[in-house]
């Protein structure tokens, strides 16, 4: 890969590395401040109110999906990259000042809305703008490497929150953290976000969308998104299992060791950080094992691990007594979702032309976000208190199998070439195929 490709894939990680750090330091302090803007009572309660705003952040995904996949596709990859950084940048001032429930009462969890919302917005732009920019930018050889790097640097910004988070806990009281101390995160998120906006308004655009022949009127439209309708619901399917067992594993992971399993929130944190740094790592290999074998070989392995083993790692993790122990069983479930998370960027990107990819990869997969992955640990707390915890393990495995019957039957992408993948016009029904064309 040369020397032009890893500046752009390295500018576009960076801005993406931050827009996730905004948002999945949300989950990770949630534990600190569900009580700053709720009546206190129940910390269950607490939990799933600061989790019911999490998911409708995800709800804000398709809306941002669609407006953000527009601009990608009608003014460029780096007019939306600008664009959703600016966004997360003025949601994670807003966390940052917000009135406590004691100053304001119900005000202060409105700004905490409102901040989601804004942040939901963004991130639903966000992943298909950095996917498709990601997949575009790279030698066609060498994609699922490349694409790889949208989860590195997804984790990179929860294991940077992660590590903020194990340093204000050996540094500052429990009491600090409690009252003031989970705001510091976001004051950082907000510099790293103005530091990214000066980066990207300085990246270069993608050789296949300035090559790009399409007619301007269309691009970025429903209208032609809809014409690639059997895509777009692919991609809904394809997501549904991975999105749920990613955050599971990753944003939920640290609640359900402190708050089931009983571990402090101190090792929870450790054990969150520790496992997280490992499945940054992975990624990379598994993105260039995938060019070599294959996307679907990667996506069936992860759905079968996912669906016959979520139940035992979850019941395993409940009655997990230590760090190593919790450790491990983390790690397992981390490699099978691996599967999923290293090479789902180009897999989409793959199966759109380049004057609709940005919303095709957007919008569908900001809807399966908003149903599955957003509502992941809502669902797992409201299992909890219904005291029927085991349920949620059954769900996540059902929601894989669903994804295990597409990846089984959807065609494999790894040898398309993006400049090439055009709608074509089915018989009666106006469907649209990607024409498949050998990479050189």
């Amino acid at each position: 890969m040369g020397r032009q490709h890893w500046k752009k894939i390295w500018v576009g990680s960076a801005g993406n590395m931050v827009e996730w750090f905004d948002w999945f330091v949300y989950a990770s302090f949630a534990t600190y401040f569900a009580g700053a803007f709720f009546p206190s009572g129940n910390p269950t309660a607490q939990l799933m109110n600061t989790a019911g705003i999490f998911a409708v952040g995800f709800f804000m995904r398709p809306v941002g999906g669609w407006l953000l996949g527009r601009i990608g596709d009608r003014k460029g990859r780096k007019a939306a990259l600008t664009l959703t950084v600016t966004l997360m940048s003025a949601s994670a001032v807003l966390i940052a000042v917000a009135p406590t429930y004691g100053v304001a009462g119900y005000g202060g969890a409105l700004v905490l809305l409102v901040a989601r919302l804004l942040q939901g917005l963004s991130v639903g732009g966000e992943y298909a703008a950095s996917a498709t920019y990601l997949t575009e930018a790279s030698d066609p050889r060498r994609r699922g490497f490349a694409s790889s790097f949208q989860y590195v640097s997804m984790t990179a910004g929860q294991i940077v929150g992660l590590g903020l988070l194990i340093v204000l806990q050996r540094t500052m009281s429990d009491d600090a953290l409690h009252s003031y101390g989970w705001r510091i995160p976001f004051v950082v998120g907000a510099l790293g976000a103005a530091v990214v906006f000066y980066l990207r308004r300085n990246m270069l655009e993608t050789e296949v969308y300035e090559e790009d022949t399409s007619h301007a009127g269309e691009r970025g439209t429903l209208r032609a998104l809809w014409q690639h309708r059997r895509e777009a619901f692919l991609v809904v399917a394809l997501t549904m299992g991975g999105t749920v067992a990613y955050y599971t594993y990753t944003t939920y992971l640290t609640k359900y060791l402190s708050n089931s399993a009983g571990l402090s929130k101190e090792t929870a944190t450790l054990v969150s950080f520790t496992a997280l740094i490992v499945f940054a790592c992975l990624q990379p290999l598994a993105g260039a094992l995938s060019d070599r074998i294959g996307r679907r070989p990667l996506l069936i392995t992860f759905a079968v691990g996912s669906t016959f083993l979520t139940v035992p790692i979850m019941t395993l993790l409940r009655h997990a007594d230590g760090y190593w122990s919790a450790l491990g069983l983390a790690l397992l479930a981390l490699v099978v979702v691996t599967g999923y998370t290293s090479i789902n960027a180009c897999v989409k990107a793959e199966l759109f032309p380049t004057g609709v990819r940005a919303l095709g990869v957007a919008l569908p997969y900001a809807i399966a976000n908003a149903l599955f992955g957003g509502t992941a640990e809502y669902v797992a707390l409201w299992f909890k208190k219904g005291g029927i915890e085991s349920g949620f393990y059954w769900y996540v495995a059902a929601c894989a199998a669903v994804s295990l019957v597409v990846y089984v039957t959807m065609r494999e992408t790894k040898d398309l070439d993006l400049g090439r993948v055009k709608a074509a016009r089915g018989a009666g029904d106006g469907s649209a195929e990607s024409t498949v064309t050998t990479a050189s």
